[in-house]
């Protein structure tokens, strides 16, 4: 294998999503790329998770010289099963199931059972777009220094484009004053060396939701991040089974969390510190008052006066 397209291990994590599985596995499997393997954590799925991946299985062990198609649809909701492996490329297929405990957990089970050092990851109702590993693992290769890569992304939400706002501007660098604010890195769009999970620790599989914010923290707190300006990512949201959705309503007593175990940690500099408190304090305040007028009294005593240390 050339230095220059190291193998790579994309972990898909999936829960009750057979119907878009099957696109987020042809967007990987039609990546025209030497080397890599496709590992889809089955998150236990009570639908026809572990059928769609048992027919890519079948499509891959029976070695097709069809070629791929190269154009990656971009209308959100279609399955794109004429998608077959690229002409050149042999990659493995791989399922895991375990019951289910949540995304970080899966996302977990997937780095632990890789083959390979890079990392890339993709969440099952999204899309790669034609050439993204090739893109980014050469980008990873060129730039050894850099443990994390992220990639500019194409939103969508129920069948629509949306234009991100300024504050979701994506860059690279240092990132951390940024990601106390919100989550500055698309989870699908990310490719990691295995040893940034060796440095910073693997997902909280204590949080059900804002996992990847809290992993950004600890990253961003110590290293800088590479970005590729390239559009290789479409991102799909605004439905009720979504994570996000569902904790929509207090996602940010997560974040809360996640900024309170770093504070905690004492690895932050005096500056990373200082922003993290005033984060903290920003994030309790906001969220207290939220408390208030929707009636939880309780809970929003406690966050009040977490806002006044």
């Amino acid at each position: 294998m050339n230095d220059e397209f190291p193998p790579v291990s994309v972990i898909i994590p999936t829960y009750n999503r057979a119907d878009f599985l099957d696109g987020a596995m042809a967007s990987v499997l039609a990546q025209n790329y030497p080397c890599f393997e496709l590992l889809v954590v089955d998150d236990g799925s009570r639908d026809q998770t572990a059928e769609v991946v048992a027919a890519w299985q079948r499509r891959l062990a029976a070695k097709t010289d069809e070629p791929a198609d190269s154009s990656v649809d971009s209308r959100p909701g279609e399955a794109m099963t004429r998608l077959l492996p690229a002409p050149g490329s042999r990659p493995s297929l791989r399922y895991l199931r375990q019951e289910n405990r949540g995304p970080a957990a899966a996302r977990n089970l997937g780095i632990k059972e890789a083959r390979h050092d890079l990392l890339a990851f993709l969440d099952s109702d999204d899309r790669w777009r034609p050439g993204k590993l090739a893109a980014q693992a050469g980008a990873m290769a060129a730039r050894p220094e850099f443990l994390l890569s992220h990639t500019e992304e194409i939103w969508w939400r129920n069948g629509r484009r949306l234009n991100q706002k300024k504050r979701h501007r994506k860059q690279g660098g240092e990132l951390f004053a940024r990601s106390l604010e919100l989550c500055v890195i698309g989870m699908s769009t990310v490719m990691a060396r295995r040893r940034l999970f060796e440095a910073v620790g693997m997902f909280d599989e204590n949080l059900p939701c804002c996992e990847d914010y809290d992993l950004w923290l600890r990253l961003t707190a110590r290293h800088p991040v590479l970005y590729l300006e390239q559009p290789l990512t479409e991102k799909h949201g605004g439905r009720p089974d979504q994570v996000s959705v569902q904790y929509r309503v207090g996602m940010d007593r997560f974040r809360i969390q996640a900024i309170g175990k770093l504070l905690q940690d004492g690895a932050l500099t005096r500056e990373q510190t200082a922003l993290a408190q005033q984060e903290l304090q920003r994030k309790c305040l906001i969220y207290g008052e939220g408390c208030l007028k929707h009636g939880r009294q309780q809970e929003a005593s406690h966050y009040l006066k977490l806002a006044k240390r």
